[in-house]
């Protein structure tokens, strides 16, 4: 793995044990495992879709920006590229989170917030990528496929909530 990445996985490892991990460790195991598991779940998207973030600093205004491609599906339309491998990327790349988010809200996971933190997450990759690296674009379509993506994943999650709400509790110590 380049250096590059090492510092940022390094930063990620500090976060994770210097801040998180000590704060959710007294929320029980089951608080711990579940964000821990949303926690590197994030990491990975960071690596996929941003990294190398610290190391790119410093030259984010090196080189030109490219506005955002806000015409939906252009892609799609104009036949260009591997256009239905990346929308598929893209849903896969969500249902995690459309998943995981609602067990680290405590059970209280409302659809609404789920798919308002998936656009966020990916309104700011997608505004992020072409600053860090000059040869990222951001395209609405990506917005729409991910968010789609936290959509079916919140739809798994309410399919399998009755599962996880077992499993958590067993995860549960005794009182």
């Amino acid at each position: 793995m380049k250096m590059k990445y090492l510092l940022d996985f390094g930063a990620l490892a500090l976060l994770y044990f210097l801040v998180l991990f000590p704060r959710w460790r007294v929320r029980g195991r089951d608080r711990l495992i579940v964000n821990t598991l949303f926690f590197v779940y994030l990491s990975f998207v960071l690596y996929f879709t941003l990294m190398p973030i610290l190391t790119a600093i410093p030259f984010v205004f090196n080189h030109p920006y490219t506005p955002m491609n806000l015409t939906p599906f252009v892609d799609v339309l104009a036949g260009r590229g591997d256009f239905l491998r990346q929308i598929l990327l893209n849903v896969v790349m969500t249902l995690p989170f459309g998943f995981l988010f609602p067990l680290t809200q405590r059970g209280r996971g409302k659809f609404g917030p789920t798919v308002l933190f998936c656009f966020l997450m990916s309104l700011g990759i997608e505004l992020l990528q072409p600053l860090l690296n000059g040869f990222r674009s951001s395209d609405i379509t990506d917005l729409i496929t991910n968010t789609t993506g936290g959509v079916l994943g919140y739809g798994l999650f309410m399919l399998f909530r009755p599962v996880t709400s077992w499993v958590l509790v067993r995860l549960r110590p005794k009182a």
